[in-house]
C-alpha cells in the first residue's frame, strides 16, 4: 500500500513528534492529546450563518448539543438537518474536535447540521453513547418546527466510531419507526468490533490507526466480550434492514477498518439500500477531519455534501 503524499507527510509529522501509542495512555491523556493536535493543526474555520449551544435531554441525563446553520434559522423556511456524531474510539472526542468538519459540511450540503456530544467511555461504557445517540437523534427531530428544522428531510453522519453510531441510529430508527431518518453519510465506520478483517492485517501496524488501539478502544468502550455479537455494537451482525434510508460510505485504503466499512455496504445493497461507495485508497483513517493538509478531505466531504443535497430533493 502507498500512501497519498499529502497523507504521507501527516503521517511523517506523527513519526517525527514521538508521540506514545495510544494504547499505552489513560483515556484523560488520550482525550489532552486529541485536544492539543486539533488545537495544533490551527484549521481554517468555514463561515457559518449561526451557531446555537442547545442540550437534549436523554436516559441518562442532559446531552450537550451544538446547532449550526448554513443560513439563519427560521421556522418559516426550515432548514434539512443533519446529526453528526463524532468519531474517537468512543472515548474521546467532542464538540470542538469536529467543528471544522461540521461547519464544512453545513456549507457542502446547505443544511443545518447538529453535532452530538454523547457521553464517552470508560465512564460511560456501551451502550450509553448509543443511547445517547438516539436519544439526541430523537429531540432533534420532535423540536425541529421549533428550532427551524425540517424533520422529513433528517440525516445522520458520523466518523470512525461516531459512524458507527449513525448506522445503529438508522438501524433502531427503522425498527421502531421513530424518527424518518432520510440518509446515512458514514465516514469510514467501525462495524464490527470483532476485528477480524482483512484490512487489520494489512493496514493494522504501520498507519496512524492500528490494531492495538482498536483492541484498547474496544475494551474501554465494551464491558463483557459477549457484546462484540450485539448488532449495537457492531451493527455488520445486524439481520433486519427494513426501512433503512440509502447511504454514503466512505473508505480508506491505509485503515484497518476498510474491509468492515466495504463488507456494510454490500450488506445494505443485499438488503436493496442504495449505497454510494467512495473508496480513496491512498488515504488513512480519519483523513475526511485533515481539510487544509489533504486534499481528499475537500473531495470527500463535496462528494457528502453533494449526495445529501440530491437526498433533500424531493421524490
Amino acid at each position: 500500500m502507498q500512501l497519498d503524499p499529502d497523507a504521507q507527510v501527516l503521517l511523517d509529522a506523527m513519526i517525527s513528534a514521538g508521540l506514545p501509542p495510544i494504547e499505552t495512555l489513560t483515556p484523560a491523556a488520550a482525550r489532552q492529546r486529541w485536544r492539543d493536535i486539533r488545537e495544533a493543526l490551527n484549521q481554517p474555520q468555514p463561515a457559518v450563518a449561526e451557531v446555537r449551544e442547545l442540550a437534549a435531554q436523554g436516559p441518562h441525563g442532559s446531552i450537550p448539543l451544538r446547532l449550526y446553520g448554513h443560513r439563519a434559522l427560521a421556522p418559516r423556511a426550515p432548514q434539512p438537518v443533519l446529526v453528526f456524531f463524532h468519531g474517537g474510539g468512543w472515548v474521546f472526542g467532542d464538540l470542538e474536535t469536529h467543528d471544522n468538519l461540521c461547519r464544512s459540511l453545513a456549507n457542502l450540503a446547505e443544511c443545518a447540521v447538529v453535532s452530538v456530544d454523547y457521553r464517552l467511555a470508560p465512564e460511560a461504557k456501551f451502550p450509553v453513547a448509543v443511547d445517547d445517540a438516539f436519544a439526541a437523534t430523537q429531540w432533534v427531530a420532535d423540536n425541529a418546527q421549533t428550532l427551524g428544522l425540517d424533520s422529513g428531510r433528517l440525516a445522520v453522519a458520523g466518523d470512525s466510531a461516531g459512524g458507527n453510531l449513525a448506522t445503529v441510529v438508522s438501524l433502531m430508527a427503522a425498527r421502531s419507526g421513530a424518527i424518518n431518518i432520510a440518509y446515512q453519510v458514514l465516514l469510514y465506520p467501525t462495524t464490527d468490533l470483532a476485528l477480524t478483517y482483512d484490512s487489520y492485517r494489512r493496514a493494522g501496524q504501520q498507519f496512524n490507526l492500528t490494531t492495538a488501539a482498536m483492541r484498547w478502544f474496544r475494551e474501554l468502550y465494551l464491558t463483557a466480550a459477549d457484546e462484540v455479537d450485539d448488532w449495537r455494537a457492531s451493527p455488520l451482525r445486524a439481520k433486519e434492514f427494513a426501512n433503512m434510508p440509502p447511504a454514503f460510505i466512505a473508505t480508506a485504503g491505509c485503515d484497518p477498518l476498510c474491509d468492515e466499512a466495504e463488507a456494510y455496504a454490500r450488506l445494505l445493497e443485499r438488503n436493496k439500500v442504495p449505497v454510494t461507495l467512495r473508496h480513496f485508497p491512498g488515504q488513512m483513517h480519519g483523513f475526511a477531519s485533515m481539510v487544509g493538509f489533504v486534499r481528499a478531505a475537500e473531495e470527500v466531504l463535496a462528494d457528502a455534501g453533494a449526495a445529501l443535497k440530491e437526498a433533500w430533493m424531493p421524490s
